[in-house]
């Protein structure tokens, strides 16, 4: 493009192509300025592009030769020189600019190579990404079918259809073309064939638990590839000339097995592992992938959380069926129980009342006949008839009193007592029998020993009667001594037994009691057995003297009641022995005496000798018994008038009588009912005679309803003439007498 002061036009040609030259340059300026343009767009609407600068310098470049072809049109005519000026000018620019971009692209290129370079990194990035997104689906679609496995395993807690589901599900999942479950025998040295999915092979079939390949597989959590030839692999018979498949193999943990019964499955099985074998289709190019292990070790895990769980549900259906067997048997044990205690229990009711009404005509008729004229002999023998009735009476009393020790019925009756009086009466009770055997009998009482104490004086006197009683009747010749007194601390402190817990305080004291009897003595053996009920030891039974009966047994339970210990020392046979007990009483003070109307004896010099003109009033149906009671009262003076039921007993009671005397325990007669209509028809206390129910059971519960229905007093089978001379005095002085069983 080099201007030309002067033109000669020289043949037709030369100008065609000028023209064409014309034309052309013209277009090439307009293209040289529309593509700025374009650039000015692209850079304005590009906001990350890092060459701008760059953009903008090509820019330059490409309006510099559009304008350098603009300006050249001039140059095919004369011109002037300003345009050859300006032609100079801007090709000097154009050069200028075209050297500067050429430089420039020199720094530029290794950017744009990088660019490159960062290109295909992310078309690398983005494939990756491809095949992550193609990996997690695959994990999604194993993942839903793993919750679908989880689901038809758990959906049934029966273990033979958790294993069978396990296999047809991962068969159909899997394609596989066979699926086993290996379990270990009872003896765990085998394993054996429980489950196969297509059946080809029979059930029972077994192989050692300790080949290679079962360790490998059994060593890892994972699971493994084994040869198709391997005995657990042979599940399916030869192919043939077909190549079999890949097997993988996995181990499911028994987590807890008991009574498995399937075959020889063990009933106990911890810390033992199953063999899953899975096999793909004959003869395809199909191998494991990695997705498809995961999805098979998933399941062996949840297949054996569904295993322990059907476990669980056994053995606690197991355990709920046992529990109420046992409830069953444990309430038919308890209602016979209670059906036996009940029969023991109107048993001796019946007994009690049975026994003591003949009793108490022995006891009631002995002491009328002693109080007559009697030659010695004859009071000797009253006198015995007498003692050998209290005896019997006293044999009834244990019984009673070992029944309701055992079922914990029997309370203690608390009161304000004469301690030494307690001491004397039975030191006066067994001196005669002692002298009959030319025993001696001396009491000792220490001078610190209380007078007054607070307990069961009864109680403690059966006590004391028993051991000295025991003394008496195993000793045929020398002498029994019988020493009380204030048990130290330190004694009890020396004293050691699992059943004796000693407190001292400043409320109570404890009592130790001592019998020692120069009899036969007895084995130290044979001592524990003495506290049992009819105990015969083979010492006692060289003595022809009979067994300990209920006395010791009865004691022994009186004494824990007293929270004290009791127990008997001896040397051997023919050195005697020591009866000791400690029991726990109460200091007596006035605030702590019993307020309830219990009286247990009555002072001599209270009691009135004869009772005459006292109207008294007797029903019992037994006419035995009511013929003795009246034969008493009539001894005594008393004007006494009998009937033996309801009817005669409302139409002959009046106020005239004074004193009621009424068996409640008559068999067809509620005398509890009877007493509440006397108390109706009588409204006015002082009109209403004393009510004393005269009864052969004297337990709490005929206590409390005595005295809820308002009786006076309750008197218990046998009665003496002693006894009965006692009971009226009291109730003429107090009007109430309840006594102590």
């Amino acid at each position: 493009m080099e201007a030309c002061n002067c033109v000669e036009p020289q043949w037709p040609a030369d100008e065609l192509l000028m023209k064409y030259q014309y034309i052309s340059d013209f277009f090439i300026a307009l293209a040289y300025f529309s593509i700025p343009l374009e650039l000015i767009y692209f850079v304005k609407k590009s906001a990350v592009f890092p060459y701008r600068w760059v953009l903008v310098q090509f820019g330059a470049f490409i309006v510099l030769c559009g304008a350098t072809h603009l300006i050249n049109l001039w140059t095919f005519s004369m011109h002037s020189k300003t345009v050859a000026i300006v032609m100079t000018t801007a090709k000097v620019l154009t050069a200028v600019v075209s050297c500067a971009t050429a430089l420039m692209l020199v720094h530029i290129i290794p950017d744009l190579l990088s660019v490159k370079t960062r290109e295909l990194f992310l078309k690398n990035k983005a494939a990756e990404l491809d095949r992550e997104m193609g990996l997690i689906r695959t994990q999604e679609e194993t993942g839903r079918h793993v919750r679908m496995l989880t689901h038809e395993i758990r959906s049934t807690l029966d273990r033979h259809t958790i294993l069978k589901t396990t296999l047809v599900e991962l068969g159909r999942t899997l394609a596989l073309e066979e699926c086993a479950l290996w379990m270990p025998t009872r003896t765990g040295l085998e394993l054996q064939l429980s489950n196969t999915l297509r059946q080809q092979n029979p059930v029972g079939y077994t192989v050692p638990i300790h080949l290679p390949v079962i360790n490998q597989v059994f060593s890892s959590n994972r699971a493994s590839k084994i040869s198709p030839n391997s005995p657990v692999a042979r599940m399916r018979p030869l192919a043939g000339k077909h190549m079999p498949g890949e097997v993988v193999a996995v181990r499911v943990p028994l987590l807890h097995l008991s009574n498995f019964q399937i075959n020889d499955w063990p009933e106990l099985s911890t810390k033992r592992y199953a063999l899953m074998v899975l096999m793909l289709p004959s003869d395809s190019a199909r191998q494991w992938h990695v997705h498809e292990l995961e999805l098979v070790e998933v399941v062996a895990d949840q297949v054996a959380v569904a295993l322990s769980h059907a476990a669980i549900l056994e053995e606690s259906m197991r355990a709920r069926d046992l529990l109420m067997e046992q409830n069953i048997a444990l309430d038919l044990a308890r209602r016979e129980a209670e059906t036996a205690i009940r029969a023991r229990n109107d048993f001796l009711a019946v007994m009690n009342h049975e026994m003591r009404t003949p009793m108490h005509a022995i006891i009631a008729l002995s002491s009328l006949l002693q109080e007559t004229e009697l030659t010695p002999e004859q009071r000797l023998m009253v006198e015995t008839i007498l003692k050998s009735s209290h005896l019997l009476a006293t044999l009834i009393n244990d019984v009673l009193d070992l029944s309701r020790l055992e079922d914990g019925s029997l309370q203690l009756e608390i009161a304000t007592f004469n301690l030494h009086s307690v001491f004397r009466e039975v030191h006066n009770l067994i001196k005669p029998v002692a002298s009959v055997k030319k025993l001696s009998v001396s009491l000792n009482l220490a001078a610190d020993l209380p007078v007054q104490a607070v307990g069961d004086e009864k109680r403690l006197m059966q006590i004391v009667l028993n051991v000295a009683g025991n003394a008496v009747k195993f000793s045929k010749e020398g002498s029994i001594s019988i020493t009380a007194f204030v048990a130290k601390s330190e004694s009890l402190r020396d004293f050691r037994s699992p059943e004796f817990f000693p407190v001292q305080s400043d409320n109570h004291f404890y009592l130790r009691v001592q019998v020692k009897d120069s009899g036969s003595g007895i084995n130290p053996q044979d001592i524990p057995k003495l506290f049992t009920k009819f105990a015969q030891t083979q010492s006692l039974a060289t003595r022809n003297s009979g067994g300990s009966g209920l006395g010791l047994a009865i004691c022994k339970r009186f004494v824990n009641l007293m929270e004290g210990h009791i127990w008997i020392e001896s040397e051997g046979p023919g050195k005697g022995c020591t009866a000791i007990f400690i029991v726990k009483l109460g200091f007596a003070e006035r605030s702590n005496e019993s307020k309830l109307p219990f009286v247990t004896k009555v002072q001599a010099n209270h009691v009135q000798t004869n009772f005459p003109g006292l109207k008294v009033l007797v029903m019992d149906d037994n006419g035995v018994s009511r013929s003795v009671t009246k034969g008493l009262l009539v001894h005594l003076g008393c004007d006494v008038t009998a009937v033996s039921s309801i009817d005669e007993f409302l139409h002959v009671i009046s106020q005239e009588h004074k004193v009621v005397f009424m068996d409640v325990c008559m068999p067809g007669i509620d005398g509890y009912e009877l007493a509440a209509r006397i108390h109706e028809k009588f409204t006015k206390r002082h009109e209403r005679p004393v009510l004393v129910a005269l009864t052969g059971n004297i337990d709490k519960m005929t206590k409390e309803n005595c005295m809820r229905v308002g009786m006076d007093g309750v008197i218990l089978k046998p009665v003496s003439v002693d006894k009965m001379r006692s009971v009226l005095s009291e109730l003429l002085e107090h009007r109430v007498l309840f006594e102590a069983m």
